[in-house]
């Protein structure tokens, strides 16, 4: 008896011990977004562009993101997912700095390439962990992973936000980030899963979604659309459409992540009271009623409430498809994950990119209300998946 709970305590210790490495690379993967994301405005002041022209620079991290997939899928075939998940943390680490860097809009472009490549790794290989680490349960923790991620978003938002205010440049910002992406990444490598998922099937280079995928996909479409939006745009439309004081432009951004990661935390508990189907119907109901807000009334409050129920309802979307889609018994979690995530990168390789143009030849309220689709997409994407 004694000898049976002290074999039980050791399994809990080193599953916790998993669990929270592998959230450390969801939380690196966060604020290292996150902080580029907060100085978006930044940069565009620096280098002299429009909102077209910045557009169309957004275009090379989702590009990036997508090219690399094939790639992802070889060395998913042939390493570890923890090695894979290495390799894009440290990348992030480097380029982060590297665009602080940047003299010229084209030089903006190739680091975001790279950068969005870097993502790809990291993004596929965490979520690939982070399933290994779900059957170590006997419950949801996955919600939780991402809420950790949205931790660190809102954590690096803020930090922008005290960034733009005290002046300091976006050099000397991503370098803080960087060093202390490097010091995480050091102390929490060596207890992540060693071993992956073992897939019953055989292991393709790169998956293209079958029927319940592509659905799944569909869903995280119109999520990543959003979610897109979101990191790219929502501190301009505070600049330029709330009209917000400089010191104040980055608080949507702020309490955007700051919902998301609050309703992700409670997202496992939801998920297993009502299940996947009816919580994604709800959450594309609460995206579509939170942008609407936003656009309808761009006023400091308002689009500040706007945005706490986007941020709400965004909240589990990607990760609920991403925990459905590992469960696929034909492929491993990385594999399906990688086939969801080439529908749903489309949405983020086009939408935010998009929002330039619309923004530059009308203004960013009106691009804002077309994302209001995006969030019924959700909800009528999500009606058609198996429960």
């Amino acid at each position: 008896m004694f000898s049976h709970l002290v074999f039980a305590s050791k399994n809990y210790s080193a599953a916790l011990r998993t669990r929270v490495a592998v959230a450390v690379f969801f939380f690196i993967s966060g604020f290292t977004l996150a902080s580029w994301a907060s100085r978006i405005p930044s940069l565009q002041q620096q280098l002299h562009l429009n909102n077209a022209e910045l557009g169309t620079l957004l275009f090379a991290m989702p590009l990036g993101l997508l090219l690399t997939l094939p790639f992802t899928g070889i060395l998913l075939s042939r390493i570890s997912s923890r090695y894979i998940m290495l390799g894009g943390a440290l990348l992030y680490a480097v380029l982060l700095p590297v665009l602080g860097l940047v003299q010229h809009s084209w030089q903006l472009g190739v680091i975001l390439f790279l950068f969005g490549s870097s993502r790809n790794f990291l993004n596929i290989a965490v979520n690939a962990q982070s399933v290994g680490v779900q059957q170590l349960y006997n419950k949801s923790i996955i919600a939780s992973f991402h809420g950790i991620w949205s931790v660190a978003g809102f954590s690096a938002a803020a930090l922008g936000t005290y960034m733009l205010s005290a002046n300091v440049s976006p050099l000397y910002h991503f370098l803080v980030v960087g060093a202390a992406t490097l010091i995480m990444i050091a102390f929490s490598f060596g207890d992540t899963l060693k071993q992956d998922v073992p897939s019953s099937g055989k292991k393709p280079i790169l998956v293209l979604p079958d029927r319940p995928l592509l659905k799944l996909g569909l869903v995280a479409f119109c999520s990543m659309a959003v979610e897109g939006t979101m990191y790219d745009w929502s501190v301009i439309y505070f600049q330029h459409e709330v009209k917000g004081a400089a010191g104040h432009i980055g608080l949507g951004y702020t309490v955007y992540m700051c919902a998301m990661a609050a309703a992700r935390f409670a997202g496992d508990k939801l998920v297993n009271k009502y299940g996947v189907k009816k919580l994604l119907q709800l959450s594309g109901l609460l995206v579509a009623a939170g942008l609407g807000i936003a656009v309808a009334f761009p006023y400091f409050y308002a689009a500040m409430a706007g945005f706490i129920l986007t941020g709400f309802g965004i909240s589990c979307v990607i990760p609920m498809v991403f925990a459905v889609s590992g469960k696929n018994t034909r492929l491993s979690p990385g594999h399906a994950i990688a086939g969801v995530s080439i529908v749903s990168y489309i949405g983020f390789l086009l939408v935010p990119p998009m929002m330039g143009y619309v923004a530059e030849a009308i203004n960013l309220r009106v691009a804002f209300g077309i994302i209001v689709c995006s969030g019924i997409g959700i909800t009528f994407f999500s009606s058609k998946i198996a429960k």
